[in-house]
Formats: C-alpha cells, sequence, structure tokens
C-alpha cells in the first residue's frame, strides 16, 4: 500500500466518525449551515492533497475546522468582489463575512455542552416545523443525502430539498442562536431534542439506507448526546428513561448482525454476546426513571427493553408483561407502528393465530404503507402457522420495500425456507 493510498484511508475513517463533529463546529463558527457544508467538503478534498506529503497532523480535527474556515471565508470574499455594483453585498464583519478571522474556538471547552449538542437544539427549536427538525437532524447531524432522508420521509427528492431550504432559511432570518437555551427554555424544546437524539441511535442501530445494517459511529454518538443531556439535566426523567433505552438497545449491537453483514433477528441472537455492563446500567437508569412516578415513552420502552435483556432466552421471556406495556403504549401515545409491536408480543404470549388476527386489523385500518416491517410480521406469523404461500407473498413484498442489503439476504433467505427461493 502506497502512502497515499494509506493516508485516503485514513482520511476516509476520520470522515465517518469526525466529519458530523467538523461540521458541527464549522457551523458556529460560520453562521450558515451551507457555507459550512462546502467548507466541510473543502476541508477534506485539501487533507487527500497535502497528508500524503505533510503527514497527517497531531490533531486531525482542529486541522480540518481551521482549513475548512479560512476555505469559506476566502470563498466568501472572492464571491462578494464579484457582486454586481447595483447588488447590496453582505458586508464583511457580519457572522457570515468576517473581514479579519478572529481566534478560533473549537468550542471543545471543558464542561457538558459541544458544538454537537448545541446543533440538535438549533435544529430542535419550536420556530421549526417538527417534519423539518427531523429532515434537518438526519442531513447535519446523521450526514443521510437528500435522496436518502427523502426515500425515508417517501417523498420526492425535490420537496426535502425545498423543506431543508426553508428550514435553514428559517434559521438564518430568524436569527435562531447557535446555543443550549438557558434553563427556562430548555423544558420546552426537551421533547424534541429527545425524539431527534433517539432518531440519531436508530439510524445507527437499523440503517435505512447503504450496505451497512449497522452505524456504530451513530449509536455511540446518539449515547454520548444523551449523556450530555442528562448531565445538563439531571432531574430529567424521560431523558435519563432515553439513555437507558439505548443502552439497552446498543447492548445487543454485537449480536444483530453476522459476519457476512446479515440480519438476526431477536430470537435467533446468541445472548452470551450482549454487553452486561450496558444492561446494568440501562436497567438502573430505567428503573430510576419508573420510580418518579410518571412512565413516559421512553421510560416504558426501557421497561420493554429490560424484559429483553435480563431474559435467559427468547422462549423465557415475559412476553406477557411485554404486551402490557405495549397495551400502555397504545394508550398513552397511539400509533400504528407501536400496534404492530403489540401484536409481535401478543403472538408470542397467546399464539401467532391471536397475533395475525391483530396484523391484519392494522393493516386493513391502513397507515403503514410502505413500512416494511409489516409484510416481514405478517410473513413471520404466517410461516409460524405453515401457510407456506401467504408468507412468500408477504416476504416479496417486504423485499421491494428494503433498500439495505442485510435485510434483504435475511428475507430471500425466509423465502427459501417457504420453498420460494
Amino acid at each position: 500500500m502506497t502512502a497515499t493510498d494509506a493516508t485516503r484511508e485514513a482520511v476516509d475513517r476520520l470522515f465517518r466518525s469526525d466529519s458530523r463533529r467538523v461540521l458541527a463546529t464549522l457551523i458556529r463558527l460560520l453562521g450558515d449551515f451551507d457555507v459550512a457544508e462546502e467548507a466541510l467538503g473543502e476541508a477534506f478534498a485539501a487533507a487527500l492533497e497535502k497528508w500524503p506529503t505533510t503527514g497527517i497532523p497531531q490533531n486531525p480535527y482542529a486541522w480540518l475546522v481551521s482549513t475548512g474556515r479560512f476555505k469559506a471565508i476566502d470563498r466568501l470574499r472572492r464571491d462578494a468582489r464579484f457582486v454586481a455594483a447595483d447588488a447590496e453585498p453582505l458586508p464583511f464583519g457580519t457572522p457570515h463575512h468576517p473581514s479579519t478571522p478572529p481566534p478560533i474556538d473549537l468550542g471543545e471547552e471543558p464542561g457538558i455542552v459541544d458544538d454537537r449538542l448545541r446543533l440538535i437544539f438549533t435544529c430542535c427549536h419550536p420556530a421549526l416545523a417538527a417534519e423539518a427538525r427531523v429532515a434537518l437532524t438526519l442531513r447535519v447531524i446523521c450526514g443521510l443525502s437528500t435522496a436518502e432522508i427523502a426515500r425515508a420521509f417517501l417523498i420526492s427528492e425535490a420537496t426535502l430539498a425545498q423543506r431543508l431550504h426553508r428550514a435553514k432559511e428559517k434559521i438564518r432570518g430568524a436569527g435562531i442562536p447557535y446555543e443550549v437555551p438557558e434553563e427556562a427554555a430548555l423544558s420546552e424544546r426537551l421533547e424534541s431534542v429527545l425524539a431527534v437524539i433517539y432518531l440519531v441511535f436508530n439510524e445507527g442501530y437499523a440503517a435505512t439506507t447503504g450496505d451497512a445494517l449497522v452505524r456504530s459511529e451513530l449509536c455511540q454518538e446518539a449515547i454520548r448526546l444523551g449523556r450530555l443531556l442528562v448531565e445538563l439535566m439531571p432531574e430529567a426523567n424521560e431523558a435519563n428513561a432515553l439513555l437507558g433505552l439505548m443502552l439497552l438497545h446498543d447492548s445487543r449491537r454485537g449480536s444483530r448482525v453476522t459476519t457476512e453483514g446479515d440480519l438476526v433477528l431477536l430470537d435467533e441472537q446468541d445472548r452470551s454476546q450482549w454487553d452486561q455492563e450496558q444492561i446494568r446500567e440501562g436497567v438502573d437508569r430505567i428503573e430510576g426513571a419508573l420510580k418518579s412516578g410518571f412512565a413516559g415513552q421512553y421510560a416504558v420502552e426501557g421497561a420493554i427493553a429490560a424484559l429483553h435483556a435480563q431474559a435467559p432466552s427468547s422462549d423465557q421471556t415475559d412476553w406477557r408483561q411485554i404486551a402490557a406495556l405495549y397495551q400502555y403504549l397504545m394508550n398513552y401515545r397511539p400509533g400504528p407502528v407501536v400496534e404492530l409491536n403489540h401484536a409481535v408480543a401478543v403472538a408470542m404470549a397467546d399464539g401467532p393465530e391471536e397475533g395475525l388476527r391483530l396484523v391484519d386489523s392494522i393493516a386493513a385500518r391502513g397507515g403503514l404503507e410502505g413500512y416494511r416491517w409489516l409484510p416481514v410480521a405478517r410473513g413471520e406469523l404466517l410461516r409460524r402457522l405453515g401457510r407456506n404461500d401467504e408468507a412468500a407473498r408477504e416476504f416479496r413484498a417486504a423485499l421491494a420495500l428494503t433498500t439495505v442489503e442485510g435485510e434483504r439476504r435475511l428475507l430471500e433467505r425466509r423465502l427459501k425456507e417457504v420453498g420460494a427461493g
């Protein structure tokens, strides 16, 4: 391997692990999402050009931030010189066009707040529509492309691009500050912040696009952000519950995918691979949240995850208790996905016939069109009932909805098992 090849591999690894961190700091320093994204690309391009000769710097993050920032400032100055005479260019000295670059502040001061947490609070500002918060988070925190997010929303790429543009313009036009708000405003934004942190985790735990089923760096980033939020708001029970829930799910991450990259369903996982330290911390946090007297969404989901994590096997899992907890969630925050999870738990407790009856009722009411786990669940129940032809139709329907290669291979294996390979 040549020095250039080795450097390229190192830059690729840094992009996967640190690009969102670099972008968050550039957004703070430059005051503009689009300018910062261009600067990020230029910084990594410069690294590919220079590092084979100079070597990788001792602090690559600081080098990338500094390089991206100065390239953005140079480009903005250059563009300003070509503005038409009758136009009114944005003067230097504003956040977008600084005249003399101020001393760089990487935002890594000791304490609990960092640039990525600031960015999440910015994305979750109440002035933004709920769907815009989600789309912006997937773009700037998770690093998904516009096309990937559009597929997740089941909308056109052009519509999603417009949504992202409007959200960025709203932040710029309304002067939404890039900061964690004062204590008085924390609680009103907490629910949205928790939702987007969980969104980051879920995109890592069960990727919606790409070749990899699991994106470990996103799981770890979401847990890190969850810990920062708990430090910021230690009395927030749902923040503690979300951290516990993510730890419990993440404890199984290493057993969810085979060495070939295929998905392994819960009842087939090797439980000896589960991270017992994470399970203990997760259970402690969930129990603490439940003792507060209020059982919110993340506390109840955490209780379900704890029952799975503590069961010696799938057959020894307390499925009736899990079904009861999903019933509670259906009353607290109803939705077809929660209903589907409840139906699967009922199937495990009372048999596949009863579960299938519930799944068919959910499908008949609508609301989960395009959701690949509906035909997967129905196919699994039909397979257990020996209705293989019907199961094959469901697995084929699920295959048409998934874009993740490891899931495709699982479904193709199921088709062979029901004699329809």
